[in-house]
């Protein structure tokens, strides 16, 4: 008698075959999701992350060049006071925080790009730190300066793009098990919708812990944490209609990290940061934007 007979029992036995196919993938997308769970030292939080701190860096280094090429290039500091000084505030964030204190602390290297069109800063694994001259230009201040750099390094400290990179290889996983459990390839599209919103709900949290991050960092440094609000408010002018409903746009937005910058501050320091200011203004035309970084 064969295996499977004709009619309905065939089709019956194939979907439980496929069924039986979905479970394993999925139960091998959660081990090997489970195995790269790694404890933050920051947070204290269980987190699953792609790669070791050294390899984060080796893939940083990597793409940085190709990065800084789609985005104008990146600016000499040699040659440029403005990009002299992205780099001397980098360093200045690594050294009086606890960045200093991590494998990534002599890995950072902070980016100048000639892009004067789009407003935008951005890390990648390891400690490769970027801001757009188009952003830099709106920043009237070192303490601005400061948010935004700050900012960036706890992406790169919380790991957010290693994290990010082992989630998608879950998301995958489990895209492929539903696929074959369902047999049609609109049950692949759904479960892709849905990682995608796995990823968005992370993506949050992530912009969350940086910006907490970016306000003690920049405190540390001797700069005022309320100037973080005012990078907030040239993101939300650069946004403009591009932000979309809050729920599905790519960052939180702005209003939203205002009200929470803000209370974050009022908590934190009920009294006002000590010993803090704007630092020097970086006000086009104005000389001191040549100044040391203080």
């Amino acid at each position: 008698m064969p295996i499977f007979s004709r009619g309905q029992g065939q089709g019956g036995s194939a979907i439980k075959m496929r069924l039986l196919i979905a479970a394993v993938i999925a139960a091998g997308a959660l081990i090997s999701y489970a195995t790269k769970c790694e404890k933050d030292p920051h947070t204290g939080e269980w987190r699953a992350v792609a790669m070791n701190p050294e390899q984060e860096i080796a893939l940083g280094l990597q793409a940085a060049p190709q990065m800084a090429s789609e985005m104008g290039g990146a600016i000499d500091p040699r040659s440029s006071p403005e990009a002299g000084r992205v780099s001397a505030m980098g360093q200045k964030l690594v050294d009086a925080y606890k960045a200093r204190e991590t494998a990534y602390a002599g890995n950072f290297h902070f980016h100048l790009l000639a892009d004067r069109e789009n407003i935008n800063a951005f890390a990648l694994p390891g400690g490769q730190i970027f801001i757009t001259r188009a952003l830099y230009d709106k920043l009237q201040n070192d303490a601005q300066l400061a948010g935004v750099l700050g900012h960036e390094i706890g992406h790169v400290l919380y790991r957010h793009a290693s994290e990010h990179m082992a989630k998608g290889q879950l998301g995958q996983g489990l895209v492929g098990a539903v696929a074959v459990g369902a047999g049609d390839q609109s049950a692949a599209g759904i479960a892709n919708a849905v990682n995608q919103i796995i990823q968005l709900k992370y993506g949050r949290k992530d912009e969350s812990q940086s910006d907490t991050w970016g306000l003690e960092n920049m405190v540390a440094a001797g700069y005022e944490p309320k100037e973080m609000i005012q990078v907030m408010e040239v993101l939300k002018a650069a946004s403009g209609r591009q932000s979309g409903p809050s729920l599905f746009a790519t960052h939180p937005n702005p209003d939203q990290r205002i009200v929470e910058i803000k209370q974050y501050i009022a908590a934190r320091w009920p009294n006002g940061a000590p010993n803090t200011g704007p630092g020097e203004s970086l006000n086009s035309g104005n000389e001191s934007r040549t100044r040391p970084v203080r």
